[in-house]
């Protein structure tokens, strides 16, 4: 999970230091104004729309697209969190999976075109988990993924249809999403692991 995003503050910090800003607070902007209108004119307009955003930086991420959206639609569409620990492929087997452990509030996909939103769509391992906890909340007419950033290195067959940045890695390397509401402050950054 470290070679996703930033390293979460419960898990020790694996990361030797940065390497280079890929983004600033005036690029994230930029870039979330640009998949707003991107998502708009794909779904033509915000009717029967909702932004889901996993956690931890995609549901600021998705909060903030929904906010953009309104300026533009007069109208913002509703904003879920969704949780995959409960459905990752990497938790222990002896974990039962609820639907109330995807998020903390109820919601309905029912027919909905839902957009999941994440920071970081690296192996696809945690959107296939997302996937997987959204079905446990009914049957949307649509799911489409947005990132903010497309790492590569693919281990499951997923494809982003809206992406801010498309970055060639390393294996070798993190990106770190910062975000203001979770990190107080406001870049990318790209870090190597420690060895």
């Amino acid at each position: 999970m470290a070679n996703r995003t930033a390293t979460p503050s419960h898990v020790p910090n694996e990361l030797a230091g940065e390497k280079a800003q890929l983004m600033s607070a005036s690029e994230i902007d930029r870039t979330l104004v640009r998949l707003a209108y991107e998502i708009l004119e794909r779904n033509n307009g915000i009717e029967n729309l909702m932004l889901v955003g996993i956690e931890r930086r995609g549901s600021p991420l998705a909060a903030r697209l929904a906010q953009t959206i309104e300026g533009i639609e007069s109208a913002a569409p509703p904003v879920e969190t969704i949780d995959t620990t409960a459905y990752r492929d990497d938790r222990p087997k002896a974990v039962p999976r609820r639907a109330e452990d995807a998020s903390p509030a109820n919601f309905s996909v029912d027919g909905k075109k839902v957009i999941l939103v994440d920071d970081v769509l690296f192996t696809g391992r945690t959107t296939r988990a997302a996937l997987d906890a959204l079905l446990a909340f009914g049957r949307p007419q649509r799911v489409e993924l947005c990132v903010l950033i497309d790492r590569g290195h693919r281990e499951l067959p997923i494809v982003a249809n809206y992406i801010g940045r498309s970055l060639q890695t390393s294996e070798s390397e993190v990106i770190e999403v910062r975000l203001r509401e979770v990190d107080g402050e406001e870049r990318v950054v790209l870090c190597d692991k420690q060895a």
